[in-house]
């Protein structure tokens, strides 16, 4: 999540002196400067009759790059073809742990971060098709009393705008303190609801990780059931995505092979090992864990209408400007953003930062795919564009 939060869950640790104690305790070593040069790996084996003319690349080239020249310790990307067909091509370049250098795994598993919150808003807009929530029905309508503050009013709020991101709800994750624990969706909540609201309801867009506890919280009320459950059930298994799961409670770790995650205080300070981390202050906002390939797999199928009913996939795709979060010609939908291609067209997807990771996923109507991850948060505006740059070049090659 970015503004603290630009596309994804911004970490505790990026504030001032937040969570820097306990950050010290979780990092599992520092790791030196390394040479960047030695940290560039080929492509996967999927990718190599790219270099008939001798030529790397395009989407290796952007993959170097974000190693060489932004110093990310790995990179990885998962591109499905212009042409519709189901083949993928992979891309890694980096090393996977600076402690062992061993490679990064292809297509590994990451902390997807903010790319949950489109499961999210997926479940719900399931729910709307299915006549158990109304999109303009009002936060007290599911939970009544429970969304009170000064300047906030669950009455006033509806399910819409906590979807598109226009409730004025202040973003919890500014606030969080220093301990890395578990933490249940109502206290997530009750930290955002300690401070005022950032303007009133439907007044204007600013993105806040708040809104989607609140979302979640609304699925779990209607249906009876766990977040986690109502997002395997509706959509992991309807679409097979085999490698993407939400962590059980106090699970810290990442099930299936993965690059290291690292986490740097300060420009010039050391790499620190932040892989295994409890990820339940981000929930609803941020807690899945996926590969390039099922994000692709996911935002294809919601695309192509195997996940929501028409109607329902009209209101997601119906967006308000959001430039000054997602850059120049965004919008963002019902937890979905559009942006401009340079070749032409719109990508569809969103983003995700979590502590060790971040990710730009987008996909087309006429069936390409990408999603790109490195392993470090970015946390300067050059190196956020890059990120989105390589997802364009993987799309528009």
């Amino acid at each position: 999540m970015h503004e603290q939060a630009r596309q994804g869950l911004r970490p505790p640790v990026r504030r001032q002196g937040t969570r820097r104690r306990t950050l010290q305790a979780v990092a599992a070593m520092a790791i030196g400067v390394m040479t960047l040069a030695a940290l560039t790996q080929p492509a996967s084996a999927s990718a190599a009759s790219a270099a008939s003319t001798g030529q790397t690349d395009p989407v290796q080239r952007a993959l170097n790059a974000l190693v060489h020249d932004d110093g990310m310790p790995a990179a990885l990307a998962s591109v499905k073809n212009h042409d519709g067909r189901t083949r993928t091509r992979t891309y890694t370049a980096g090393v996977g742990d600076l402690a062992t250098h061993a490679p990064v795994p292809v297509d590994g598993q990451v902390r997807i971060g903010s790319n949950t919150k489109t499961f999210v808003a997926v479940v719900v807009l399931q729910l709307v098709g299915e006549g158990k929530i109304a999109l303009d029905a009002d936060i007290d309508t599911y939970l009544p009393g429970l969304v009170r503050g000064k300047g906030i009013d669950g009455r006033r709020i509806t399910v819409r705008q906590l979807l598109q991101q226009t409730s004025g709800l202040p973003n919890y994750t500014n606030y969080l303190g220093d301990d890395v624990r578990y933490y249940t969706p109502r206290e997530l909540l009750a930290t955002a609801l300690r401070h005022p609201a950032d303007f009133d309801p439907g007044e204007k867009w600013a993105y806040s990780n708040t809104n989607y506890i609140v979302a979640g919280l609304i699925v779990q009320k209607i249906t009876g059931r766990p977040l986690a459950k109502e997002i395997d059930r509706r959509i992991i298994k309807r679409v097979g995505l085999r490698h993407t799961y939400f962590p059980a409670p106090g699970d810290a770790s990442i099930r299936e092979p993965h690059p290291h995650g690292y986490y740097r205080e300060s420009a010039d300070g050391p790499l620190r090992d932040i892989t295994e981390i409890d990820p339940s202050w981000g929930w609803a906002a941020g807690q899945l864990i996926s590969t390039g390939s099922d994000l692709n797999r996911f935002f294809g199928a919601l695309l192509a209408g195997r996940l929501l009913p028409p109607a329902q996939l009209a209101r997601m795709r119906s967006t308000v400007p959001a430039e000054a979060t997602f850059g120049p010609g965004a919008r963002y939908g019902l937890g979905l953003v559009s942006r401009p291609l340079p070749c032409g067209g719109l990508s569809w997807g969103h983003g995700g930062s979590f502590p060790g990771y971040e990710t730009r996923s987008g996909a087309t109507d006429d069936g390409r795919a990408a999603s790109v991850a490195v392993t470090m948060q970015l946390t300067d505006e050059a190196s956020r564009r890059n990120l989105e740059r390589a997802v364009d070049t993987a799309l528009c090659r």
